[in-house]
């Protein structure tokens, strides 16, 4: 567990995660940016590792690491955006990662979020896509140059 200034991040499996993470992924990625449900739910989620902010007893933040070393399903409840919580999320799943001894950490960033992502070291490659709509950029994060 990672405490931050008022919130705590917590690492979970899907079975513990489930009833945390989909209220949230449900409000921002089905009902703010209209992702067809059909596209929110897949198999990765059984095998990954999420990570749950926690602020005042409630989950307001959840975010994935899968097997394969791909970081998603990012968000924060609109209320607590701006706060630091992504970043900590963020950070925690790159250290997780390297715990498990990938090499490499992959993500796509949806276009408006790049910068964040750039902030923290991930470098966009390839072409701009969309994926539920929604225009992306695929980046990477090399962990073997990190200390």
């Amino acid at each position: 567990m990672t405490t931050g200034t008022n919130f705590k991040l917590i690492k979970l499996g899907w079975a513990d995660a489930k009833t945390l993470a989909m209220p949230i992924r449900q409000r921002v990625f089905i009902e703010e940016q209209q992702v067809p449900e059909s596209e929110e739910w897949d198999d990765d989620d059984a095998s990954a590792l999420h990570i749950i902010a926690i602020k005042n007893g409630q989950a307001v933040a959840t975010a994935r690491l899968t097997q394969k070393g791909k970081i998603g399903r990012m968000s924060v409840l609109e209320a607590h955006r701006k706060q630091g919580i992504g970043s900590m999320m963020l950070v925690e799943l790159v250290h997780a990662a390297k715990q498990r001894g990938l090499k490499d950490i992959k993500l796509w960033s949806q276009k408006q979020a790049q910068a964040f992502y750039k902030k923290h070291g991930f470098i966009a490659y390839g072409d701009e896509f969309l994926d539920a709509g929604i225009l992306h950029i695929e980046m990477q994060l090399s962990i073997k140059l990190l200390p």
